[in-house]
C-alpha cells in the first residue's frame, strides 16, 4: 500500500500557480495575460520586462506563422504542386504545393514551443506572486543583477541544465514526436504519398498483422533479426568481454599492452572503413558466403538471402 501514497514534496514552497491565483493582488492576477506586469509593480522592472518580451515574440510568433501550422496539421496539406504551361516563355513552369513533411514538423514544433512557453507562464505567475508577497511583507525583493548571480550559488542547476534540456528538446524529443507522428499517416514512396499524405489513424498497425501483406511481412522479418542482433551483440559485448578482460589482466598474460591494443584498435577505425569491409565480405563471392558454402550450409551457387546486395 506503500506504492499508492501521495508523494510528499520535499523542498515545499508558498509560491505557487493556485496559491497566486486564489491568494494574489489585482496586479498578480493581471499578470496572467501580461506576463511580468507584477514584477514590473514590485521593484523589479528589469525581470517584468524580459518576462514581456517573451510573451510578446510568442505572441509574434504565433500571428505570423504559429496559428498557420497548427491548423494545417489536421489536413497535413492538400494542394499538390501544378504544372503550368508558359505561353510565351514556351516552358512548363511549377507551382509548388504543400509539403506534408515539412507541415507536421512545423506543427509538432509548434506545440511543443506552446508547452515551452506554458512552463514559462507558470514560472512568470510564480515570480510575479513572489514579488508581491516579499514586498508587502517589507522584505527584500532581489533585483535582477542579484536574481543572475544566484546562478552561480543556489539556483546554478538551472545555469547547467537549461542548454541541455534545449538540445534535448531540439534534438531527441521533437525528432521522436514526429517519427511517432509519422506512423499514423501514410506516408510512402507508392502512389506519389512522399510529399503530400494524410492521416490513416491505426490503419498501419493493423497492416503490421497481417502477414500477407509487404508492410507486415518486412516488418516482422526485420523485428526477428533485430532481436536476435540484439541479444548477440549484448551477450558477446559484456560476457565475452569480460572474459577477455580477466584473461589479459591475469599474472601469467604476456605482452598485455599489444593485447588491450588490439581491441582499442576496432574503435579507432573509422566505422565506415569497417562497413565497407563487412559490406565486401557479405557480398554472394564474399568471405562469409564462401565459408557457409565451404560447410555445406548453403548450396554451391547460393547465397544468404540476407547477406544479399539488394543491387
Amino acid at each position: 500500500m506503500g506504492f499508492f501514497q501521495k508523494r510528499i514534496n520535499d523542498f515545499p514552497t508558498p509560491y505557487t500557480v493556485k496559491a497566486a491565483v486564489a491568494e494574489g493582488g489585482a496586479e498578480t492576477k493581471l499578470s496572467m495575460l501580461v506576463m511580468g506586469f507584477g514584477n514590473i509593480v514590485h521593484k523589479q522592472p528589469a525581470k517584468g520586462l524580459v518576462f514581456l518580451a517573451v510573451e510578446a515574440a510568442y505572441l509574434l510568433f504565433m500571428i505570423v506563422t504559429g496559428f498557420q501550422c497548427i491548423a494545417m496539421l489536421p489536413s497535413l496539406g492538400s494542394r499538390e504542386q501544378q504544372e503550368i504551361w508558359n505561353e510565351s516563355l514556351q516552358i512548363y513552369e511549377y507551382v509548388q504545393g504543400d509539403n506534408s513533411v515539412l507541415i507536421l514538423l512545423y506543427g509538432v514544433a509548434t506545440i511543443l514551443l506552446t508547452v515551452l512557453m506554458a512552463c514559462a507562464w507558470s514560472g512568470a505567475l510564480k515570480s510575479a506572486y513572489q514579488a508581491e508577497c516579499l514586498d508587502k511583507a517589507g522584505k527584500h525583493v532581489k533585483t535582477f543583477r542579484e536574481d543572475l548571480k544566484t546562478l552561480l550559488h543556489e539556483n546554478v542547476q538551472k545555469l547547467l541544465m537549461t542548454p541541455s534540456l534545449v538540445f534535448i528538446f531540439g534534438l531527441t524529443v521533437l525528432p521522436l514526436i514526429f517519427m511517432i507522428c509519422m506512423a499514423f499517416t501514410n506516408y510512402s514512396r507508392i502512389d506519389n504519398h512522399l510529399v503530400l499524405f494524410d492521416w490513416v489513424g491505426f490503419a498501419n498497425f493493423a497492416a503490421l498483422s497481417d502477414s500477407d501483406s509487404i508492410l507486415g511481412s518486412t516488418f516482422w522479418s526485420v523485428l526477428a533479426w533485430t532481436i536476435i542482433w540484439a541479444f548477440f551483440a549484448t551477450f558477446t559485448n559484456y560476457i565475452f568481454g569480460m572474459i577477455l578482460a580477466i584473461a589479459i589482466n591475469r599474472k601469467g598474460t604476456k605482452a598485455k599492452g599489444f593485447w588491450r591494443f588490439c581491441f582499442v584498435l576496432s574503435c579507432a577505425v573509422p566505422s565506415f572503413v569497417s562497413l565497407l569491409i563487412m559490406r565486401t565480405m557479405l557480398q554472394p563471392n564474399g568471405a562469409v558466403n564462401v565459408l557457409f558454402r565451404s560447410l555445406g550450409w548453403i548450396g554451391a551457387d547460393s547465397s544468404l538471402p540476407f547477406f544479399t546486395d539488394p543491387t
